[in-house]
This record gives C-alpha cells, structure tokens and sequence, in this order.
C-alpha cells in the first residue's frame, strides 16, 4: 500500500522577523502576521466524517466530531494570515450560538471552539498571476505586511473610492476588448459595397 505523506515547511526565521517589523505584535506578543505553509495549516472543522477502507473504497462508518483539516484548499502554496482580537468573534456564548450545528443527532460546534486567543485569519495567497507556485522570501512577505496595514489605515471612504474606481477600470478595459473583438469578427462596411463619390 502507498501512503501519501503531506508536505510540510516551516517559516523562514528570516521571513518571521520581516513579518513582525513589518506589522508588530498582538497583545500576548506574537506577531500580527504571520506566512504558513498550506499543508501545516490546519482549522477545526465539526461535522459528520465518512471513512472508506482505503483498498475498496467502501464506507466503514461515519463519525460526527472535530477534526483538524488544511485550513486552505490551496494547500502546496504559502499564505499570509492577520491575527483577528477574540473580541472580533463576538462572546463565547453568541460563538457557539452561531456555529453550533445539529448533526446525526448530535451538536457540534462547525468552526471548533471559540479563538479565545484571537485567531489568524487569511489576507494573501503566493502564487503568479494563474495560479503557478512563487516561492516565500522576506521582501515579498513584508511588502504584503506593509501593504496591508497601509490600506488598513485609509478611510474607509477612501477605500470604497479606490475600490470603485479600479471596478471601473476593469470594465472598460473589458468593454474595449469585446468591442474590438466583435468589430474585428464583422467584414469590412457590413458587407456593402464601399464607393467613393466625388
């Protein structure tokens, strides 16, 4: 039998320290963000399981619990995560309120406990333009740090603006190629006869 190991890295101290200066630290002293690897990054996840016996593929049981699963579904590429205060999540209570679920007759909380520590929350995937592996270094990282807090610090007025004026761009650059292209597909003066009168 072959038994698929998951790939594993950890962060480079260098990229750690680049993080930390970059964004500075919560309040129990670690830093705001972080660089993980999408194999070493794992969430709680409650709901009902289906083991299958891995030579038949058959179904041996189902089993509602918490289980430990990747957090990201792009999981061979590195990703920069923001610590988010518990306070973000609301109360222990409205947590559970939230996220418990009814399954197989039994409740479990969908999301894991409450993140009385706070929780690190995804902000940027590396990876090029369709989605091809960019290897971490300490610039990339801490240009995305910084990046991020400088976009944080903009009001938000300011944000919303940016955000609707890059929307607009986007729309006409489409617009333009659709234009052109279905120009393009049309034959030269709509198939009419094309005579200059002097």
């Amino acid at each position: 039998m072959i038994r698929v190991l998951r790939e594993t890295h950890e962060t480079p101290e260098g990229v750690a320290r680049r993080l930390q200066r970059a964004g500075g630290a919560n309040r129990f002293g670690e830093a705001n963000y972080r660089a993980v690897w999408g194999w070493n990054r794992l969430a709680w996840i409650g709901g009902k399981f289906e083991e299958r016996d891995p030579a038949t593929g058959s179904l041996v049981r189902e089993v509602v619990e918490l289980r430990l699963e990747p957090k990201y579904p792009a999981v061979n590429r590195w990703h920069i995560e923001r610590w988010v205060p518990p306070e973000a999540y609301g109360s222990p209570r409205a947590w559970y309120a939230q996220t418990t679920e009814l399954t197989g007759g039994r409740s479990v909380p969908a999301l894991g406990p409450y993140p009385s520590r706070g929780e690190y929350e995804h902000c940027f995937t590396l990876e090029g333009p369709r989605g091809e592996f960019v290897q971490l270094t300490a610039s990339a990282a801490e240009w995305i740090a910084r990046a991020i807090e400088w976009t944080r610090r903009q009001p938000r007025v300011a944000r919303r603006n940016a955000l609707e004026a890059r929307q607009d761009r986007e729309e006409r650059r489409y617009d333009a190629w659709a234009f052109d292209l279905l120009d393009d597909s049309v034959p030269a003066f709509h198939r009419r006869p094309f005579v200059t009168m002097l």
